[in-house]
């Protein structure tokens, strides 16, 4: 599905959030993606 993203539609992307979510709330918004995630893997594992 992810496959056939490139370079551009990244950037795209980046910039989307950055002004959507501004730059001091890009950081808190990737550490809560990033916990969320782990805790997805930890439950799926069964831990």
């Amino acid at each position: 599905m992810l496959k056939n993203i490139g370079a551009t539609e990244i950037i795209v992307i980046a910039v989307l959030l950055l002004v959507f979510f501004g730059g001091k709330k890009l950081p808190e918004l990737a550490k809560g993606i990033g916990d969320s995630i782990k805790e997805f893997k930890n439950a799926v594992k069964g831990k």
